[in-house]
């Protein structure tokens, strides 16, 4: 099945986008630290906490989560925090 974008594994970290979670106030120490960051290809790496089962019988109307596909959670704040980092479109 063709589904258009597919994430590319070989991609490498690029860069940062926003601070880090210690830096933000959103982690004391460095494990378990939600994060995001482009890669060099120019696609978004999201770390967060994993809540597919607890959201899909909530998902919104046309929103699914694809068997090799994770929903995961981060603090609003650090996505607010990264957005002088993110291009307009």
């Amino acid at each position: 099945m063709d589904r258009g974008w597919e994430a590319d594994p070989s991609a490498s970290f690029a860069r940062r986008l926003g601070k880090s979670a210690q830096e933000s106030g959103e982690s004391k120490d460095k494990s378990g630290c939600p994060d995001i960051w482009e890669l060099d290809n120019g696609d978004v790496a999201v770390i967060g906490r994993e809540h597919t089962e607890a959201y899909r019988s909530r998902l919104p109307e046309g929103v699914t989560v694809a068997p090799d596909e994770r929903l995961v959670i981060i603090p609003g704040r650090m996505l607010r925090l990264a957005k002088p980092d993110i291009p307009d479109a």
